[in-house]
């Protein structure tokens, strides 16, 4: 299996590229002679990889964090190859590493690469997202872990302003947390489901799952799966700022808000389309903020492959 390794020197809180030596010493063991790139700016992992798979190359190794491994899975995409054929491999070389989390990649980098040399792999489900950009451009993204919307975004969106937020893990999501809470205003949302008619809700954001887990850890949609070929959705409805402050986003990390009277959950869909009245509504995916609503959500069941750790 012809393989590419992707490098983020920056992962990880800047620390790869100390860490970079010792990977490399590792994945020789198991790969062999490395081709191996490092990122400079945003975009090179996805460039680099569309180039790399209409090359022959069929495996892509990411040490990055979920960022880089979105930039790659993008790549993947964009490539006009056949996705299904190819397999992205994340290690967990990031700070949150939740798409190593998600389809249970070892938290222990040396399991993590050794496992790699079984060469067993599984397919894995993408969500497709089209919507308008930041810009007002129409943009087409895909994603691995979540789609969220709402207050949720605007979260992650504050969460990774800076450099050094983003350094700062999942203790940025709760310096960003109170701010975002205490200030939103919920809008009202327009969701399909499949095609069907919308129906219009007030809601604080809400999450659509790709991976049950997000935010470095945060149990988020717990009963999401990665490869039903099916899109679950957790709304945020009708809460008071306090109670969602100290009540609701506390229990995001063990999963516990899925009990909370104003959380709803949707499963069991292949297309979500969302559209809100005239207060701008972020969109992030996979922890980068790419747009605003209006915007559909499709999944493409098993569109890629990932190592079977199982």
């Amino acid at each position: 299996m012809r393989t590419k390794v992707i490098v983020n020197p920056m992962a990880a809180k800047g620390r790869m590229a100390q860490r970079w030596p010792w990977y490399r010493a590792r994945l020789e063991v198991v790969l062999g002679p490395l081709d191996a790139a490092f990122t400079e700016r945003a975009g090179d992992a996805t460039r680099w990889t569309s180039e790399a798979a209409r090359s022959g190359v069929e495996r892509f190794v990411v040490l990055g964090g979920d960022g880089s491994v979105n930039e790659v899975l993008n790549g993947m995409l964009s490539s006009g190859i056949d996705a299904s054929t190819l397999t992205l491999s994340p290690m967990p070389a990031g700070t949150g590493n939740d798409s190593c989390r998600g389809i249970g990649v070892p938290l222990d980098p040396a399991q993590a690469i050794d496992a790699l040399a079984a060469l067993r792999t599984r397919p894995l489900d993408v969500m497709r997202i089209e919507l308008q950009g930041l810009d007002g451009a129409p943009v087409a993204r895909h994603g691995l872990i979540l789609v969220s919307f709402g207050a949720p975004a605007a979260i992650s969106r504050d969460a990774s302003a800076s450099r050094w937020m983003k350094r700062l893990g999942r203790i940025a999501y709760y310096l960003a947390t109170p701010r975002v809470v205490l200030s939103y205003a919920m809008r009202a949302t327009r969701i399909a489901i499949d095609g069907e008619p919308a129906e219009e809700r007030v809601l604080f954001g809400g999450m659509i799952a790709g991976l049950p887990n997000g935010g470095g850890g945060m149990k988020l949609v717990p009963p999401a799966r990665p490869d039903d070929g099916l899109l679950d959705m957790v709304e945020l409805g009708r809460i008071g700022r306090v109670e969602a402050l100290l009540k609701l986003m506390p229990r995001l990390y063990d999963g516990g808000h899925m009990a909370h009277p104003s959380v709803s959950l949707r499963q069991g869909m292949r297309s979500i389309r969302l559209e809100s009245g005239d207060a701008e509504t972020l969109v992030d995916v996979d922890g980068e903020t790419i747009g605003r609503l209006p915007a559909t959500v499709t999944v493409l069941p098993h569109a890629i492959r990932v190592p079977d750790f199982r």
